[in-house]
């Protein structure tokens, strides 16, 4: 699940997660949910990834993994966290405290992506950290996620998103355990 508020590039992020996926191999749902507002208002990305096919829409009670762009509409998203699953929060936007017994990867999407040239590359930043924490997915299917789903309109962003997405995926140790991997059991 990913949250944050309008114009954070949530459904970006869950959209390059989703293609991402399939050109991993993997089966994929996608469900974008978002207020009546362009910017500012709630958005959520729900993204079900599975190696075999999924049967249901993505519905989901529960799940193993979120990233949260900002901590105004996470409070629906917590109840949802399984126990042993993991959190990406953006460092510069997130103050909430979460209570779950989770793993919380705190990031400073922001600030790296103002490094790679333009601070609405967080979520970019954001989704390859996550990523190459969770080995979920690869950082060249990203790349070619993104690239695919930037409308003809903004493709002069294609090469700071790639920038961001590769600094996300550099930006922390890996996991020695694959969430992803945990996750399936």
């Amino acid at each position: 699940m990913i949250t944050g508020i309008g114009g954070q590039g949530v459904q970006l992020a869950a959209q390059v997660l989703a293609r991402g996926a399939m050109l991993d191999g993997r089966e994929v749902m996608y469900l974008g949910v978002y207020g009546g507002m362009m910017r500012g208002g709630n958005t959520d990305g729900t993204v079900v990834v599975a190696d075999a096919p999924i049967e249901s829409p993505p519905v989901v009670s529960h799940t193993w993994a979120a990233i949260a762009m900002h901590d105004e509409f996470f409070a629906p998203i917590e109840p949802k966290l399984r126990t042993g699953g993991v959190v990406f929060v953006n460092d510069s936007t997130f103050t909430h405290t979460i209570d779950a017994l989770v793993d919380v990867q705190r990031v400073d999407a922001t600030g790296v992506a103002t490094e790679v040239g333009n601070v609405l590359a967080a979520s970019m930043v954001m989704l390859g950290a996550f990523c190459a924490y969770t080995d979920l997915v690869s950082c060249d299917a990203l790349v070619d996620a993104m690239t695919q789903s930037i409308p003809p309109y903004r493709t002069q962003h294609i090469a700071t998103n790639e920038r961001a997405l590769r600094a996300g995926y550099d930006l922390l140790p890996r996991n020695t355990r694959s969430a992803w991997e945990s996750a399936r059991v």
